[in-house]
């Protein structure tokens, strides 16, 4: 075969034949092909491959130059004279994921819209193949819009990634497993202005504002002259209003479509002093960002998710008429939701009163969006997904974060015991401090004796409550300490399949209730 040859076959490629080809490359060129990586793009292959335990890009050619794409730091150049062609190695770099999102541009970040969502933070950088196999495992793949590159500021400074190694690292796993469907990138529980900056600069297409600092709690059941201080203290040239024009929008019905909302001056007042400054600072990131962005689209999400008290419906309602006033246009909004919303673990409190406040929330969601409402610490709720989904339909946007680093340590208990047993005793001794950053309530002491599980059924510590919660917020803790990182590391890259199957059978789990994996 001819190079052409090579090219119209991958191009007319099925999935079932990639498998074939990568393996005669490989043998050609003394390599690992990934087969679903393989591409074609401006007369070149292009694909991933793993040679001595590193992955590179390859790409092969018929002229002299880098190929499909303007790709730096070939590491070697490999004749292949059967074809008349060359195949160059080049390193997975940051100027070379730039490269090939230019020349394979369903590897760039897109906006989602409104499209049903789910978010699928990668702490390890290694979990996008696991994702991505989870999310092609149905005939409704489309049905739902995945975010393969989320992570918030908090976790980047635990683990010492960047926004731009989130990005390239959720690049080269879709590129490896051949995902062109898109996906989005959430630059997660944005605070500040320079880190709205930095996730510009790395191309995210979905900013998430926390303004959770700017809650005042207090303002609930503080005495009237306390609040009416509070009112006076908020910052109306930013709101560009008054405490005058807000007294008047608290007479003011509010339609609902379907349900009827009943809402207090006192309510409305109250409302208004909880989550005044935290309108005002959305507005100012959200603006801040058009200017960064310019013409680009972008989605955005406001989250108050982290407070300390449930938004109530005439909360919400305040948050929403008030972000459409000062033109935020909303893609999804994550209130505190009834209930508790605890790392890792399934939700706890009432069902029924969930469903109740969910279809509140809801209705507030159409009427002054419409926009999806978002599952922030969405990881492993099973017990309300099914509530979700069936009540907001496409309105809904899931977002897990630190499920996919448990499912690594499941991986590491089959594959490396000895180290796993190593980990579980130091989480436990780190969390009184880890945990101050989240909403946890396991207690170390109550968690199973280690030494209770043998080797072939450690994994099943991570079913526990109370051993789950530990191990989720220490994971900056043990992917830092010397003792365990390269091992860690080195464990999930060689025996990275391993790792795949339990995110894959892990996530489908998630996704199934929402109506797109069997």
């Amino acid at each position: 075969m001819k190079l052409n040859d090579y090219l119209e076959t991958t191009e007319k490629m099925k999935p079932s034949d990639a498998d074939s080809l990568a393996s005669e490359f490989g043998e050609r060129m003394d390599v690992d092909v990934y087969p679903r990586s393989i591409t074609v793009a401006n007369d070149s292959l292009l694909f991933l491959a793993r040679r001595d335990g590193t992955k590179c890009l390859v790409s092969v050619s018929a002229n002299e130059g880098s190929g499909a794409g303007n790709f730096s730091g070939a590491a070697e150049r490999v004749p292949w004279e059967a074809v008349r062609a060359q195949a160059i190695f080049f390193p997975t770099s940051v100027e070379n994921a730039a490269a090939l999102r230019h020349v394979l541009p369903f590897l760039a970040a897109r906006p989602l819209g409104l499209a049903k969502s789910a978010g699928f933070g990668d702490r390890l950088g290694l979990a996008t193949p696991g994702h991505v196999r989870a999310m092609r495992d149905s005939t409704m793949a489309p049905t739902m819009a995945p975010i393969f590159a989320q992570q918030s500021m908090r976790e980047n400074a635990r683990t010492g990634r960047t926004p731009q190694q989130v990005m390239d690292d959720a690049l080269w796993g879709a590129f490896q497993e051949g995902w062109r469907e898109g996906f989005g990138a959430d630059a997660d529980h944005l605070k500040t202005i320079s880190d709205v900056d930095l996730c510009v600069a790395a191309g995210y297409s979905f900013y998430t504002v926390d303004p959770g600092e700017f809650v005042d709690n207090a303002a609930e059941a503080c005495p009237r002259a306390d609040l009416e201080r509070k009112l006076a203290a908020l910052p109306w040239a930013t709101l560009e209003s008054s405490a005058r024009e807000l007294r008047c929008l608290a007479a003011k019905p509010v339609d609902l479509g379907t349900m009827a909302a009943s809402v207090t001056e006192e309510e409305w007042l109250r409302a208004a002093a909880k989550y005044g400054k935290a309108v005002a600072h959305t507005v100012t990131m959200y603006r801040h960002l058009k200017e960064r962005v310019g013409e680009k689209p972008f989605d955005f999400e406001m989250s108050v998710d982290e407070t300390e008290t449930p938004s109530t419906l005439a909360e919400h309602l305040y948050i929403a008429r008030e972000l459409k006033r000062l033109g935020v246009r909303c893609v999804s909004l994550a209130p505190r939701y009834v209930g508790t919303f605890e790392k890792g673990v399934d939700y706890i409190g009432d069902l029924k009163e969930f469903e109740r406040s969910f279809a509140g929330h809801l209705a507030v969601a159409k009427a002054f969006g419409p926009y999806k409402l978002s599952l922030h610490s969405g990881s492993d709720k099973f017990s309300i997904y099914p509530i979700a989904a069936r009540l907001a339909a496409n309105l809904v946007h899931l977002k897990t974060a630190g499920t996919s680093y448990l499912e690594a340590l499941r991986a590491i208990a089959v594959l490396n015991p000895s180290l796993f047993r190593e980990i579980v005793p130091f989480a436990a001794e780190r969390y009184a401090t880890d945990r101050a950053s989240y909403h946890v309530s396991a207690d170390p002491a109550k968690m199973p004796p280690i030494r209770a599980f043998p080797d072939g059924k450690l994994g099943l510590l991570l079913d526990d409550f109370h051993a789950r919660e530990v191990l989720h917020v220490t994971f900056g803790s043990v992917i830092n300490d010397p003792r365990f990182r390269e091992p860690f590391f080195a464990t999930l890259r060689d025996e990275e399949e391993t790792y795949y199957q339990v995110l894959e059978r892990h996530f489908r789990r998630h996704l199934a209730p929402f109506g797109i994996a069997s």
